[in-house]
């Protein structure tokens, strides 16, 4: 019976704790203790730290949401993401947020997996917290959904491509650079029959790598078939199915390149099945350059594309609008998984080469 007692007691303490409570602890106005919770500059130095005792000696915790009725400001930024379960997205979200709380924000994060009603839901649910900008780090464009941001004049940033529309800006990746540096490390090392697996055909990133791709095959002049491409989705499943469809062709290819490194790794696990290794019989080239690829055996070559670099790249533009922000580069990571391609399909290449005129796609 006493136990219950001092726990209504500290209960009901508890929820008279409020900003005047903390004044008074501190010594100073309400006013003060106000303008100390929302971090303006100006607060005489011993004053705040007076008001940030009694903060931590009452154990009070702010209402952020309350705050945010009284000022107009939520100090909210959200970012919008495809999948959650891409591990490439945890580490643009941890960036995200560790930028956005250095510069007094908090982060909301959305997934949608590629899923138009979620991203709705997405929406909805910032547009009620009142973020006060949006990093849609898609990879693509939901337009008539992002409409509803757009009309409420909330600053927003994509990556590669974005409605034309004030407080809107892009982060630019030079996914050419990595890419390029990815064939050519093949082609000195003797590969001359190419794969590529694919993203989904309806995400931009994913057709600008794959056109990357091609331009760089043919700048060295190898020649890619259409049996050499295969049209995945971004997950493990359709980089087994992609591995599956390149050894079934006439001439499968020595090397093979992936959109993206979930793809990479299920292309792993079904060349491993067919029985062959990497990269003795078979190389394999990555992109996003995720903390796993470190770890998988062999380690994983891969073309690095920063989600740090991205998250930074988007708080600062939420923060700056109209302001371009900084291009995001990319870059090749040789790890264990490239290799010159077995001396049987050399032969056969150089056989193919003298026999038949050369072609470029």
């Amino acid at each position: 019976m006493a136990i219950r007692k001092r726990a209504a007691t500290a209960k009901k303490s508890k929820a008279k704790l409020d900003i005047r409570t903390v004044a008074t602890a501190a010594g100073v106005s309400v006013a003060t203790v106000s303008r100390v919770m929302n971090k303006v500059p100006t607060v005489d130095a011993q004053l705040s730290k007076k008001v940030w005792e009694a903060v931590q000696r009452l154990g009070y915790v702010p209402n952020t949401q309350a705050r945010a009725l009284v000022s107009g400001r939520s100090r909210l930024l959200g970012v919008i993401i495809s999948d959650i379960t891409n591990p490439f997205f945890p580490e643009l979200i941890q960036g995200f947020e560790d930028k956005a709380i250095d510069v007094g924000y908090e982060a909301l994060i959305g997934s949608t997996n590629y899923d138009l009603q979620r991203m709705e839901q997405c929406v909805q649910r910032m547009l009620e917290r009142q973020v006060e900008g949006v990093a849609v780090m898609t990879f693509g464009i939901e337009q008539p959904i992002l409409e509803r941001l757009s009309s409420e004049g909330i600053p927003m940033v994509f990556i590669d491509v974005a409605p034309r529309k004030k407080n809107i800006s892009i982060i630019h990746v030079n996914y050419d650079q990595g890419i390029r540096e990815a064939v050519q490390h093949l082609a000195a090392l003797g590969h001359r029959r190419i794969g590529y697996i694919t993203g989904p055909h309806l995400l931009h990133s994913a057709n600008a790598r794959l056109d990357a791709f091609l331009s760089a095959a043919e700048r060295v002049g190898i020649r890619v078939p259409e049996s050499c491409i295969f049209h995945g989705d971004h997950t493990s499943e359709g980089g087994s199915r992609g591995v599956e469809h390149l050894l079934s062709i006439k001439q499968p290819p020595t090397a093979i390149m992936c959109s993206n490194d979930v793809s990479a790794l299920g292309a792993m696990h079904a060349i491993s099945r067919a029985g062959l290794s990497i990269p003795d019989d078979i190389s394999l080239i990555g992109f996003d350059d995720i903390k796993l690829t470190e770890y998988v055996l062999p380690p994983l070559t891969t073309i690095r594309m920063s989600g740090r670099d991205i998250a930074a790249s988007a708080v600062y533009a939420l923060l700056n609008p109209g302001t371009a922000p900084k291009q995001v580069e990319t870059s090749l990571i040789v790890r264990q998984t490239t290799g010159v391609p077995p001396k049987a399909a050399l032969a056969k290449t150089s056989s193919s080469r003298s026999s038949s005129p050369k072609r470029h796609r």
